[in-house]
């Protein structure tokens, strides 16, 4: 048998034969005891090429979201993390962690509330439950992070199933805390019983959904994170933390990655490429990006020239080439033409920065905006119209969520 563990290929077929036991439908207890007897510890690394091996062979996803928690809990205790590293203080994994120990401390908070307003119901319990949901539901900016910082540098280096995973779990806890969130609200005046109902079907969930996900966080794509991520990505993450935020904790330590180790520079430019510093465009796809917007923009530059229109597939206001070149002031009726200079005077001058209008015409509702373009020093660099037809829009009613697609 020690053949066995010690063959990586055989041990990784190994624990992906116990998963699909899970997925069969074998008991959890039985299918631990067999890892316990056949594997001892796993490697963590075991779990995270497995859980990417039966994405790309085809195990649906949400077949792989189902067994997560299933697997997770057979796993847990028998994962091995010898020889990862670890994260310094104000390095981002080490805010992750920190965050989580914040989570947990609202969660052991809001057991003990569970207990106490299950045993004597009082509007006092449930608002203070109220309270600590509300600070549960910061977890959103923690999980937010790892989806736009974390995730993406994980897939440049192949390793997508773990994101995957996670990502839908996030959406499930999410979906769990508004529900609690909605629950809560209608049980504040409930009874000792009502309320226990609400906090078994729908509360007790939604604060062991994060509690779970803290354990998968720190037993799998931490320690990968670390072993795979460079300095110098590390910095790219905390230079762009701030700009979602933090939960439940802020970093006290500035971390410095090693000398030598600045954020990572975006990949080089393929082709021609028109750059931004949010990314890159060919002139075609620019142009392909700027006509599939659903209104019309317009730019004039800081001298008052028309400089540029889109040409989108259904134009409000007709426009040509003839009109490139031209003073904007001339674009309209005399009787309008103050009032365009007006807005440019005062666009100049800073002392208005849009100018919205909206008017009926041929049955359709019109909605037109300027805004005032500036550079980081606050210097006029033009005006920009936008034009868009909002009939159809102010119509809507209810949601039609991206989910919905797929049943049209």
């Amino acid at each position: 048998m020690s053949e066995l563990i010690n063959n990586e290929r055989q041990r990784k077929d190994l624990l992906k034969h116990m998963i699909l036991q899970l997925h069969k439908g074998i008991a959890p207890d039985a299918v631990r005891q067999q890892l316990a007897e056949l594997m001892g510890r796993v490697p963590y690394e075991d779990v995270v090429a497995v859980e990417q091996e039966l994405i790309s062979e085809g195990l649906p996803m949400e077949e792989v979201l189902k067994l997560c928690d299933i697997h997770g809990a057979v796993l847990k205790g028998q994962i091995d993390h010898s020889g990862s590293r670890t994260a310094p203080d104000g390095h981002p994994v080490h805010t992750f962690i920190q965050e989580n120990r914040a989570l947990q401390l609202e969660i052991a908070a809001l057991e003990t509330l569970f207990k106490e307003a299950r045993a004597a119901h009082s509007s006092d319990k449930i608002y203070e439950i109220i309270s600590r949901f509300n600070n549960l539901s910061e977890v959103d900016k923690h999980y937010r992070r790892k989806e736009y910082l974390l995730f993406p540098l994980l897939e440049k280096r192949g390793i997508t199933g773990p994101p995957t995973v996670m990502w839908g779990k996030h959406d499930e806890a999410r979906a769990l805390l508004k529900s609690a969130r909605e629950a809560l609200q209608e049980v504040v005046e409930a009874d000792a019983e009502t309320f226990a109902g609400v906090a078994d079907l729908v509360l007790q969930p939604a604060v062991t959904a994060i509690a779970e996900m803290i354990y998968k966080e720190e037993q799998i794509l931490f320690p990968m994170a670390l072993d795979e991520l460079s300095d110098g990505e590390w910095a790219e993450v905390d230079q762009h933390a701030q700009d979602i935020g933090y939960c439940l904790y802020a970093p006290t330590v500035q971390w410095l990655p090693a000398e030598g180790s600045a954020p990572v520079a975006p990949e080089p430019l393929a082709g021609d490429r028109i750059k931004l510093p949010s990314g890159a465009f060919t002139t075609e796809e620019l142009t392909a990006v700027l006509n599939a917007m659903p209104f019309d923009v317009t730019f004039v530059d800081r001298e008052d020239t028309v400089r540029y229109y889109s040409e989108g597939r259904e134009r409000i206001f007709e426009r040509n080439r003839a009109v490139l070149g031209r003073k904007v002031q001339l674009c309209h009726p005399p009787a309008s033409m103050h009032i365009v200079q007006k807005i440019l005077d005062d666009f100049r001058a800073g002392r208005e920065s849009r100018a919205p209008f909206w008017i009926n015409m041929g049955g359709k509702f019109v909605h037109i905006e300027y805004f005032a373009l500036r550079n980081e020093k606050g210097e006029y660099l033009g005006t920009l119209e936008v034009t868009q037809d909002l009939t159809g829009k102010r119509k809507l009613s209810g949601d039609q969520r991206l989910l919905s697609y797929a049943k049209e």
